[in-house]
């Protein structure tokens, strides 16, 4: 059994964080207490966090994990309800993943007009923008 604080510590998430999960309903189970009304996780909760983690990090909004957790909490039979989340997520990151590749590109460009006139020495006023007449 886990205190809030070494979960908060096992998951890069603060306590804060951990009690909003709770009162949004996003853990897969009722989060017990202790006989001193301190929260106990277990260790399976831990992965579940984490994986929470990466769909926020991925850009998941906590609406769409909402859903996906109470799908998980309601136990089998939606899998293909979850599998068409699942799916929707993966297209918003591949279409995120194709956006960032084309600033790359652009940035890239600029790096390589840039270290050539650093090379040559015609930086000087390579992009100096002028005022507006």
């Amino acid at each position: 059994m886990l205190s809030i604080g070494e979960v908060a510590e096992a998951t890069g998430l603060s306590v804060h964080a951990l009690r909003f999960f709770e009162r949004e309903g996003l853990f897969l189970r009722e989060i017990p207490r202790s006989s001193g009304g301190q929260r106990v996780y277990e260790p399976a909760d831990v992965e579940w966090l984490l994986l929470c983690n990466r769909f926020r990090a991925s850009g998941m909004p906590i609406a769409m994990l909402k859903e996906f957790a109470r799908l998980v909490r309601s136990g089998p039979g939606n899998e293909p309800e979850r599998l068409a989340l699942l799916r929707e997520h993966e297209r918003a990151v591949r279409a995120k993943i194709a956006d960032l590749e084309a600033d790359l590109e652009i940035i890239r460009s600029k790096v390589v007009v840039y270290e050539e006139h650093v090379r040559e020495g015609t930086a000087a006023g390579v992009w100096s923008p002028t005022p507006s007449r």
